[in-house]
């Protein structure tokens, strides 16, 4: 198992302006000092979207490109149009930049905070927010379709990434998308932190979908901030910004039994480590420094 970070650990997210974001070349000089192998890329656009300047970028700080994250409002037939020409765009960067073969996976998810009141209430969903029957065909649908697309175009594999304040937060809906979608097309990226605050054990996740798993996320979260997050009813932007991701080991995530089971099936991919914190907040080199010692003494 190799060890990589994410441009979100610095503050580069999916829902939020990165203008207080470090600058690019900052970030990479930070990942790479503190001892990760790769990254995933980010943002469209925070890193060069030129295949040969992004290698350049990458090598000369020997790192790796491990992957991409793409969300698309799958619930909305109207945004996958946009949704399949994005992850096309990211698969075909992945596929000419990575230089390990078979290529990264593309790592699509629900659009993050895309849906008022599961943004409200995530980390504490229940069976009346989710989807209706006939939307769960759609959001499938939408995934295979692009995960073909990207597949039969790029030969570039797609991994489903659950996330709070989506559509795909709870255990039963993470088996959902599971159960409705082919494993031929779709694997799973398991994020420990988002499967913990959406209600789910993570160590059971990883067993119960073993077969499917083909990336991983590796992500702790604040049981104080989450209580506290559940009690004042605070949406999701709040519980990160008071930091319900914490560092490695100072939240209720068993990596030590994770890292057990990812041995037990002989799991050879990428972990990502991931500090999701709002850009110009915590401190992203200090604790992606703490975040690597910390499985290193767990033995990655």
């Amino acid at each position: 198992m190799r060890i990589a970070n994410a441009p979100c650990s610095w503050g580069v997210l999916e829902f939020e302006s990165t203008v207080d974001a470090p600058a690019p070349e900052q970030m990479l000089d930070e990942m790479s000092a503190t001892g990760y192998a790769g990254t995933e890329l980010g943002d469209w656009g925070f890193l060069p979207t030129d295949p040969d300047a992004l290698r350049g970028d990458l090598q000369a700080r020997k790192l790796s490109l491990v992957g991409a994250f793409v969300p698309i409002a799958l619930s909305n037939p109207r945004a996958h149009a946009d949704g399949e020409a994005l992850a096309l765009r990211t698969a075909q960067l992945l596929r000419a930049a990575a230089e390990q073969a078979p290529p990264p996976p593309l790592v699509i998810s629900d659009a993050t905070v895309a849906d008022a009141a599961r943004t409200a209430r995530a980390g504490r969903i229940t069976p009346a927010d989710g989807l209706p029957h006939h939307a769960w065909h759609i959001v499938v649908a939408a995934i295979e379709r692009i995960a073909r697309t990207v597949l039969e175009r790029t030969s570039v594999p797609t991994v489903f990434h659950h996330h709070c304040a989506t559509f795909v937060e709870t255990a039963d809906e993470i088996d959902t998308v599971m159960r409705l979608t082919s494993p031929d097309l779709v694997g799973l990226c398991v994020d420990t932190g988002h499967a913990l605050y959406g209600g789910s054990d993570p160590v059971a996740l990883v067993r119960r979908h073993r077969d499917r798993i083909r990336h991983v996320h590796f992500k702790d979260c604040s049981p104080e901030v989450a209580s506290e997050a559940r009690r004042a009813g605070w949406d999701y932007a709040t519980a990160v910004r008071r930091g319900l991701f914490c560092e490695l080991g100072r939240g209720a995530v068993d990596f030590h039994a994770l890292i057990a089971e990812l041995q037990d099936m002989a799991y050879d991919g990428w972990i990502v480590v991931e500090q999701d914190v709002l850009p110009s907040t915590g401190t992203p080199a200090e604790s992606a420094a703490r975040n690597r010692d910390f499985l290193r003494r767990a033995g990655l």
